[in-house]
């Protein structure tokens, strides 16, 4: 595939924008050296536009097609923030930025959509245009809705969405999607236990909220074990216990629970808001206490498309030789999800190699996938938008 041939080449390129980035990464939406070098790149490469600030910090940059009909417009999505974690990989190009690091290869993302924007620049190869999407916050502050909120779709006319994430444990360079949900809904909760504080010697004056947010915990696991179809995936997850002291003699007055429910059906995902919300009130009265609960919904399921999905692992196949078309959804959450709930897409993932897992202080992302990923990039675009026989 001559697509490979020209990522091989442009690999040592490529692989340098990369680690600048690892070495320089930035959180949320505050990418702004991240996106100035994507900017600058992109209009080095001969972008015949390129905006900046769409979704805050996101930048937006068009390539038309050799013929440029406007038949098929093209998003092809890659996510630039790094995570609040202190790397420990020893690389030469470690971050720079104490406590900040490229943990989940946003840098290889970020990257490898650059290699493919220079290559369909150079080439174009096509009929349409390929709009090139460089997004802010995709851990947790939701850069994707906001760069469609800020009217991505609308301004560019774009009619599918590509994305494409790293993962480790998978071969280098190959391909895994799965049609329909991908990628779990991410919700959050607190449970704010109040109850009658007092000395530990004398419970019985107390309404012992520690008590309480422990049976609570407890119960929260039978929504998903009694009240959701086996057959169907929830998780619910407290992941942090806070009280209002710290003494080892002290009943707390207020004890206050945190956590996380994953879902990948609408139906499921109503079951363990009205659940967590159920057990924990009622769990609390019948101790005496009270609790209130605040339910936030945040990232919806990451939906592939069937027929998108097809396309995506006919060029994966073309660039690796096989793909995963079956492999198991995930309960992590993924923001391009929005993105999809605006125009039919697909998201898949390419192969890491036996490296850490994403999230780990010694995970790094490995630049043999590069030639991969940007020939998957650039192959969605020529495989979408073919030139007229």
């Amino acid at each position: 595939m001559p697509v490979k041939n020209r990522f091989a080449e442009l690999l040592p390129e490529i692989t340098a924008w990369r680690r600048d980035f690892h070495e320089n990464p930035e959180l949320d939406y505050d990418v702004h050296r991240t996106a100035g070098r994507v900017a600058e790149l992109l209009r080095a490469f001969g972008v015949d536009e390129v905006t900046e600030g769409i979704g805050r910090t996101g930048v937006v940059g068009v390539i038309k097609g050799r013929s440029d009909s406007q038949g098929r417009v093209i998003g092809l999505r890659a996510d630039m923030d790094a995570l609040p974690i202190a790397e420990k990989t020893g690389v030469e190009y470690a971050s720079k930025n104490p406590g900040v690091m490229h943990a989940c290869g946003h840098d290889g993302h970020t990257a490898m959509l650059l290699g493919a924007a220079k290559y369909l620049a150079e080439t174009r190869n096509f009929d349409g245009r390929a709009v090139v999407i460089f997004q802010p916050a995709e851990e947790g502050g939701g850069g994707g809705r906001a760069m469609v909120e800020d009217g991505l779709v609308e301004r560019w006319g774009i009619q599918e969405f590509y994305g494409m994430h790293n993962m480790p444990g998978y071969p280098v360079g190959s391909f895994a999607i799965r049609e329909g949900a991908m990628m779990a809904a991410t919700d959050q909760f607190d449970i704010v236990v109040t109850g009658k504080g007092g000395h530990a010697a004398k419970p019985h004056e107390a309404i012992d909220t520690t008590l309480v947010a422990a049976q609570i915990i407890v119960a929260l696991q039978s929504v998903v074990s009694r009240n959701v179809d086996p057959l169907k995936s929830g998780v619910i997850s407290v992941c942090v216990v806070q009280t209002d002291s710290t003494a080892h003699n002290v009943i707390p007055q207020v004890v206050t629970l945190k956590g996380t429910a994953r879902s990948l059906a609408p139906e499921v995902r109503d079951q363990l808001e009205e659940g967590i919300a159920r057990i924990a009130t009622n769990t609390a009265a019948a101790f005496g206490a009270r609790a209130e609960v605040q339910y936030e919904r945040g990232y919806p399921v990451t939906m592939n498309d069937p027929q998108a999905t097809v396309y995506a692992a006919e060029v994966a196949r073309a660039v690796a030789g096989d793909v995963n078309t079956e492999m198991a959804p995930l309960m992590a959450g993924e923001d391009f999800s929005y993105m999809l709930n605006a125009r039919p897409g697909a998201y898949i993932f390419v192969g890491n190699g036996d490296t850490a897992m994403v999230h780990h202080p010694a995970y790094n992302f490995d630049d043999n996938a590069i030639p991969a990923g940007s020939s998957w990039y650039a192959g969605m675009v020529e495989a979408r938008m073919p030139l007229p026989a």
